[in-house]
């Protein structure tokens, strides 16, 4: 395996697309077992802090299984998902994650004011079974951006305005990678996906319950919250 040295400034960064590119060539293989973090960080001439944030990034994206005591593993699935697993998350620049970031707190605040004044039962229901399956996510140890953005969308959907879903649908590429990458900066912490659930069980039940100003004020509250601790985090690093 022909590691080459690191020299970038996001350290973790170029370690997971190093890896990424082994895997794409067939270098490593599902089911091949990884150097260990001390063995890693002597490869690639970094801090062994470096290897474990890639560690932590690859696994929650479902590309690597850490098993106690027998050392950390290429998931054992095909090789193109795999790859595909990392273009999900392939790093949103700032600029591109501040931005939409401002427009998530432009266009959703009032979407869950809205949701809350016109949503119907089985928009309602739609709603809840995305909470419920970022529920189901967090247990299972998965990053669940998939249901947090259907969360999102299902919101919208109940505000009732077209050209909103509209606006929406046509964001959504880059929507999808922004929170993907978003979370994997929120994962560092392990007390921020029970946090965010918790937050988004009140942006739910705010629309549950009727409540306008009570859906605008908790989706404010978890959009800059999360917006608060991507950038104050990326400051201090």
């Amino acid at each position: 395996m022909d590691f080459k040295p690191i020299k970038t400034k996001k350290i973790y960064e170029e370690i997971i697309e190093q890896i990424r590119v082994m895997i794409s060539n067939g270098t490593l293989r599902p089911g091949d077992r990884l150097m260990s973090e001390r063995e890693l960080a002597e490869k690639f001439q970094v801090g062994r802090s470096a290897v474990r944030e890639a560690f932590r990034v690859m696994e929650a994206m479902g590309v690597i299984k850490v098993k106690p005591g027998e050392g950390t593993f290429i998931n054992e699935t095909t090789a193109d998902s795999l790859v595909s697993a990392f273009s999900s998350v392939m790093i949103v620049d700032e600029k591109t994650l501040r931005e939409m970031m401002e427009l998530r707190k432009i266009l959703e605040v009032e979407s869950a004011g809205l949701a809350a004044q016109r949503h119907d039962q089985q928009q309602l229901n739609v709603i809840r079974l995305a909470l419920q399956q970022m529920q189901h996510d967090l247990e299972a140890g998965n990053l669940g951006e998939e249901a947090d953005m259907k969360f999102h969308y299902a919101i919208a959907e109940a505000a009732g305005n077209s050209l909103l879903l509209r606006l929406m649908n046509s964001i959504a590429d880059t929507m999808s990678r922004v929170l993907a990458a978003a979370r994997h900066r929120l994962y560092r912490n392990p007390a921020n996906p029970h946090k965010l659930v918790r937050e988004h069980e009140a942006i739910y039940k705010a629309i549950e319950n009727d409540d306008p100003a009570a859906a605008r004020r908790a989706m404010l509250d978890h959009l800059v919250g999360v917006e608060s601790y991507i950038f104050d985090k990326a400051r201090q690093g």
